[in-house]
């Protein structure tokens, strides 16, 4: 297949950031296409720039290179001018690497991290020359697959992805290439039987076929999701990989030449979170925690410090400073000799009550790197209903620290519309905000604290998936609140999500199978680019709703009973449905729940579903967090899989 780098080159002149369509980043492969090489192009539904970075996409990238039956290469959404010139052009969707169309790969292998940008995946299928609905396609069409963490509840793309892989993919790729590498040789393109792929594809461990799955409804809300015959699983479970040690990935990270959002060396040091917040899905779904070894985060930090030229390093999970000796991981990679004290890290994610002066202390010794805490509630009321377990004295611990070692600048970060909320959560925002401004000023002069609040978006397989999440209105009201009271208090910043885009984001997330026909038609109305705010318009999405008789209300705002079938019933992340119920009844009776490396085992289904122990983490929990049963356990102790009353 001929690269189409002449026509494109052509186009650059006329577009913005032309960068973002050149390809040549360092580590980047240029593989040889050919017989026996099942040809996979990975794309990540938004600007370069932004999916560079992603670490799912480089994972897979690598991993399919290694193997002498599969090549992969990149793609990614081009912004709505390069769009335009290609279509004017007749350029379809092409790699970043040899700039081939995507007419060139059996396989389009979408990365799913927002919901926002379903519009954006309807559209490069179409870009790509694709029948845009997966039941029009034949055996000369590419299969279109998606995953990532929106995987979990796969319905609102189910008419336009052939198959969905859930959960990590690091094993599932390969056993994927596997099936359609047979199906490509087994006949010629005309004679390739679709339906024999898909149901080769659902035996596989993790993949869900949509076409063989049907909901049905009666007078209008779904009752169940099931499949078509009993040669299909009833219920697809996530993949989950058991020893991150086996998969030290990405051993070879893409350095781009333009700039890029994450523009460092991002090493995962954990995988997994048993915080138990219940407003969090990543939280829940990435269950159970498994921690990269501390010598292997020291030796891809190491080489990748050496192979890519980066001065920063951010060592990435769901809780950084929860890692097994984070003080001794972050010194040893800022006082590495080899680095000549030059190289600062970065540590996202950070919990108030794992955050010590120590860790301060090392972090700043290169340089500052921004600081962001999240205590998502304005009061320990509203944090014991999510169960963020972090006190105030937390909270003003962690600044205290930080301020202490010449931090100038904290971001904080919150939600509003979280279930029981009260106007005296909302104005709790604003009270921590000024406390934090008040400490910072014992050490410094001039301080900044600024707030960052988001609209709380229920998402599927959380103990929250029941309730119904505030209306625009009411998200906006409590922004007014908010922002009146934090007018009193000089060096305190309020930012906010826009809450409108809060209900799209809903509405994707929530909604069943019959949300294809509302984002196609979004997506025929000009609504690419939804997660981008100059580009969002609800309208588009109101509309749409309306001409497929469907409301925001039914979707987003109504609460679901204990029996009702949910769209993501079907799909499990690991969880037992009486676990998240019983969190949800916990929630609303304020009973705090403990993470459960420091306790027995709650019994939520993520440690048997695959197979694995719960293990005892440590006897007590990380200086400042909660301070378990007290119970006489040892390091790695393993613990019979029982349930433990929540309550206790």
């Amino acid at each position: 297949m001929e690269t189409l780098w002449p026509t494109i080159e052509r186009l650059l002149p006329t577009v913005s950031k032309p960068a973002r369509y050149i390809g040549g980043e360092q580590g980047a492969v240029y593989p040889e296409h050919g017989p026996g090489r099942v040809a996979w192009l990975l794309i990540y539904p938004d600007t370069y720039e932004i999916g560079l970075p992603n670490q799912g996409l480089q994972i897979l990238y690598e991993i399919l290179n290694e193997r002498p039956d599969a090549v992969a290469e990149r793609a990614y959404a081009p912004w709505v001018d390069m769009e335009a010139a290609m279509r004017a052009a007749g350029v379809p969707l092409f790699s970043v690497e040899q700039h081939l169309p995507a007419s060139a790969f059996d396989v389009l292998a979408f990365n799913l991290s927002a919901e926002l940008v379903y519009t954006n995946v309807v559209n490069l299928i179409d870009l790509a020359g694709l029948p845009l609905h997966a039941a029009d396609r034949g055996g000369d069409d590419a299969l279109v697959l998606a995953g990532g963490h929106c995987a979990y509840n796969p319905e609102p793309l189910a008419d336009f992805v052939d198959a969905f892989v859930l959960g990590d993919g690091e094993e599932a790729v390969s056993e994927v290439n596997e099936v359609v590498a047979a199906w490509l040789e087994g006949s010629p393109p005309e004679q390739r039987d679709r339906d024999a792929l898909w149901r080769s594809l659902a035996q596989l461990e993790g993949v869900y076929v949509p076409a063989l799955y049907a909901p049905s409804y009666v007078d209008g809300r779904l009752v169940s999701t099931g499949p078509v015959d009993v040669a299909v699983p009833a219920e697809v479970t996530k993949r989950t990989v058991a020893d991150l040690a086996d998969w030290p990935y990405p051993s070879h990270q893409l350095v781009p030449l333009t700039e890029v959002v994450h523009d460092r060396l991002n090493v995962e040091v954990f995988r997994g979170c048993t915080r138990g917040c219940r407003f969090c899905q990543a939280g829940m779904i990435t269950r159970p925690v498994r921690e990269r070894p501390a010598a292997q985060v020291r030796e891809l930090v190491r080489n990748g410090l050496e192979r890519t030229g980066y001065d920063e390093v951010t060592l990435t999970s769901l809780s950084t400073a929860d890692f097994s000796d984070i003080e001794g991981t972050v010194r040893d990679i800022v006082d590495d000799p080899e680095h000549g004290g030059r190289v600062s890290v970065s540590l996202p994610s950070l919990r108030v009550d794992a955050f010590t002066v120590g860790t301060a202390a090392q972090i700043q010794k290169v340089r500052r790197t921004g600081l962001t805490f999240a205590p998502e509630g304005g009061t320990w009321r509203m944090r014991t209903v999510i169960n963020k377990l972090i006190t105030e004295e937390d909270l003003y611990g962690a600044v205290d620290a930080a301020f202490s070692q010449g931090w100038r600048r904290v971001k904080l970060y919150f939600l509003i519309g979280l279930p029981t909320e009260r106007d005296e959560d909302v104005l709790g925002i604003a009270e921590l905000g000024a406390r934090c401004v008040e400490i910072g000023r014992r050490h410094q002069k001039s301080v900044t604290v600024v707030a960052s609040v988001g609209g709380f978006v229920p998402k599927p397989h959380t103990p929250f998936q029941w309730f119904g999440q505030d209306t625009v209105a009411e998200l906006e009201r409590k922004v007014v609140v908010l922002r009146e009271a934090a007018r009193r208090s000089r060096g305190l910043t309020i930012r906010w999500h826009d809450p409108s885009a809060s209900v799209a984001e809903g509405l994707a997330s929530r909604g069943d199978r019959r949300m294809g026909a509302v984002i196609e038609r979004v997506w025929r109305a000009g609504g690419t680019f939804q997660e981008w705010s100059e580009r969002f318009d609800l309208s588009l999405w109101e509309a749409a709703l309306a001409a497929e008789g469907l409301s925001v209300d039914e979707v987003c705002h109504r609460e679901r009973g204990a029996d009702e079938a949910l769209p993501w019933d079907h799909i499990s992340a690991g969880l037992h449905r009486d676990f998240l119920w019983g969190d949800w009844q916990d929630a609303l009776a304020r009973v705090a729940v403990e993470d459960c490396r420091w306790t027995p085992c709650y019994d939520c289904g993520a440690c048997t579903e695959v197979g694995l122990e719960h293990v005892v983490a440590s006897p007590v929990p990380p200086a400042g967090g909660s301070q378990g049963t007290g119970q006489d356990l040892s390091v790695g102790d393993r613990i019979p899989v029982t349930l433990v009353s929540r309550a206790s």
